[in-house]
């Protein structure tokens, strides 16, 4: 089922607002990568950036056009490793967060 365009803009919304709600968004982003959902990560951090510091300026620090980070991210898209962890590390920086990765069994 698609999301409506209320959903998505409620979401934007309270990313915007609240701090640990765009911590989680990240969090999960990470997550899914982590497990192998590429594509459900790769939904995540969109919604992340647009609700954030947006593309133009991410394009901007990393030295990537916003048209190509936003085909990477987008539903089609096939980002490279490094990319997909160099956006990660931007927007940690940005959001002054830091994931670590933990082992569980």
């Amino acid at each position: 089922m698609a999301l409506t365009r209320d959903f998505k803009e409620t979401v934007m919304a309270r990313a915007r607002r609240d701090p640990a709600f765009r911590e989680g968004l990240l969090a999960e982003a990470i997550e899914c990568f982590l497990a192998g959902d590429v594509a459900a990560g790769k939904i995540l951090l969109r919604d992340f950036v647009n609700a954030t510091l947006g593309f133009q300026e991410l394009a901007r620090v990393t030295g990537k056009t916003d048209t190509s980070l936003m085909r990477m991210l987008g539903p089609k898209g096939n980002p490279a490793a490094s990319n997909l962890f160099e956006i990660v590390a931007h927007l940690q920086r940005h959001e002054g967060v830091r994931f670590q990765v933990t082992p569980v069994r």
